[in-house]
């Protein structure tokens, strides 16, 4: 499993309220979700009228495809003009089926051992 995180900063020039900068947030976000059906969100600078920060997350199996999604995420959000992106970073992780803890070939794990 393959796990990319991008996170993007921005800048918001024509907010002069917390109300109008989320309904600039609101819009920008509902329409990535849309677009690219990631998690994303508002995840930092929250009490900043003309910051603010976005996280949004993509999984799959294709190392290459995750980096290519998260550039595409990136160039949308800049493109789409609603507010100027001053910083982008990513990061991908992978993750191993064969994690510790988890049950190994021909097992089957009980969804509530610990329980």
């Amino acid at each position: 499993m393959i796990v990319g995180v991008g996170m993007v900063e921005l800048w918001l020039p024509e907010c002069r309220s917390l109300k109008e900068k989320r309904s600039v947030l609101t819009k920008l976000i509902k329409r990535t979700q849309n677009a690219f059906n990631v998690s994303i969100a508002e995840v930092g600078e929250n009490d900043s009228w003309k910051k603010a920060r976005v996280g949004f997350c993509v999984v799959g199996n294709d190392r290459r495809y995750i980096n290519a999604k998260i550039d595409h995420i990136f160039n949308y959000m800049e493109g789409m003009e609603i507010a100027q992106v001053i910083g982008t970073n990513l990061e991908i992780t992978s993750y191993s089926e064969w994690m510790a803890g988890t049950s190994g070939p021909g097992e089957t794990a009980e969804k509530y051992d610990d329980f």
